[in-house]
């Protein structure tokens, strides 16, 4: 399959369907050459990145609205508009490649519209940037929506822009080293023979940022289960739990595994209990076990309900990594943008609250509760740990001692692009 038709079937899987990125590229990496694979990556994240900014300036220059039928034809002139922006690919071949593909969807008609748009794109570009500054959804490529649930919770300082402005960047690749099996420097070292430029994470001691992105298969002892990619902020779960050796440990909405992994690398010798709602999120847990030669105990199962899956043993700690808006993770997930709705946020708010209460009875006296979110909203971070803190007199919020994030009433709070990192809350309880 041509590679930007490819781009418009999955763009189209994403936009109509609401299928997420990763399983929409998924569903045609075997119909598309292997040297393309990385241009359909590429172009199809930067679209849905840029998504509302791409959609307004495509409204700029279409005199008459497509056709519902034709929303394959408007993706193809989004993603034609990309490349002309984003890419490095010379503009007559972005424009002639994008007008090519107007016959593979079976609709020559087409042909003139798209390769119009994209010449008047051309001509118009000062006029046209004129027009994005003053249309915030353009600005900043992000629903109006988000925008003012982002600048209700970040406007001291302007932080707000600076978050939706992280969100629409292309997220760093960071790699956890298991360093039980090789100290940090000596991986460094194995990376420059490799000829790949790397460096030392800030505040993780097992992380390692990448220069450029590469395939896991080029990293040394990626398929020997030494090392893995994990952004440096969710890296922090495993070393705030602290977990010692002999405990019992739950590890709730477990998939795809990241954090498991990292608890298991920080001590093997724990009983920990993977927990995940979808059996099928669970073989991911597992392959990655499998490839770091560690060993959890996998249940499917619902964290809401301890009474259809508790043994009545109880935790030493316990790592709820709650569902949330992920609004600290655009950058990564930029699908997020349009999968996720404005009518979501409350209940998972709501979901928050119940999970947390049904695992905190699991714990024992004197356990640790780590609280997770890759969000960056209050409702679900420092203002749902005050509220559970009223509601349960035994348990104790811990100070979180760290040079990073931001210290909020109750918990820490890292943003967006903050030293490379994603946007993640914790807040660490103690039960007396």
């Amino acid at each position: 399959m041509n590679s930007r038709l490819a781009v418009v079937k999955v763009l189209l899987q994403v936009t109509q369907q609401g299928r997420n990125l990763p399983d929409a590229i998924a569903n045609y990496a075997d119909k598309i050459e292997d040297h393309d694979r990385g241009l359909v990556q590429a172009m199809s994240y930067g679209v849905i990145r840029l998504y509302p900014r791409l959609e307004f300036i495509a409204n700029q220059l279409i005199s008459k609205p497509l056709k519902a039928k034709d929303s394959d034809v408007l993706l193809l002139i989004l993603s034609g508009l990309y490349q002309l922006i984003e890419m490095r690919i010379p503009d007559h071949a972005a424009v002639s490649e994008t007008v090519k593909v107007t016959k593979a969807l079976k609709k020559p008609w087409a042909k003139n519209l798209v390769n119009a748009i994209l010449r008047n794109y051309q001509r118009q570009i000062p006029a046209i940037n004129n027009k994005i500054e003053k249309n915030a959804e353009a600005k900043f490529a992000h629903p109006f929506w988000w925008i003012k649930l982002i600048k209700d919770n970040w406007a001291e300082n302007e932080r707000w822009q600076t978050i939706l402005e992280a969100n629409n960047q292309n997220p760093p690749m960071t790699l956890r080293l298991n360093t039980k099996n090789i100290s940090r420097d000596d991986y460094l070292n194995l990376l420059t023979e490799n000829e790949i430029n790397a460096f030392a994470g800030k505040h993780s001691p097992d992380a390692i940022c990448l220069e450029k992105p590469v395939q896991v298969n080029a990293l040394p002892l990626f398929k020997e289960g030494k090392v893995s990619v994990q952004d440096e902020a969710a890296q922090l779960a495993a070393i705030l739990l602290a977990p010692q050796k002999g405990e019992r440990i739950l590890d709730a909405c477990a998939a795809p595994g990241g954090k498991t992994i990292h608890l298991l690398e920080r001590e093997k010798d724990i009983n920990l209990l993977a927990l995940d709602i979808e059996e099928s999120r669970l073989k991911k847990v597992q392959e990655n076990l499998d490839r770091t030669h560690l060993d959890a105990q996998l249940l499917a199962a619902n964290a809401f309900n301890p009474d259809d899956w508790w043994d009545k043993q109880l935790f030493d700690r316990i790592l709820l990594d709650a569902p949330c808006s992920a609004s600290g993770v655009i950058r990564r997930h930029p699908d997020i943008k349009l999968l996720r709705h404005e009518t979501d946020i409350p209940q998972l708010i709501q979901d928050q609250a119940q999970i947390l209460n049904a695992l905190w009875p699991l714990l024992k006296s004197g356990g640790m509760l780590l609280y997770a979110t890759c969000s960056v909203l209050a409702e679900e971070n420092t203002l749902q740990i005050q509220n559970f803190l009223q509601s349960h007199a035994d348990a104790v919020l811990q100070p979180i001692n760290s040079d990073w994030g931001h210290q909020q009433a109750a918990g820490k709070q890292i943003l967006p692009g903050e030293n490379g990192m994603d946007g993640f809350f914790y807040a660490l309880m103690q039960k007396q």
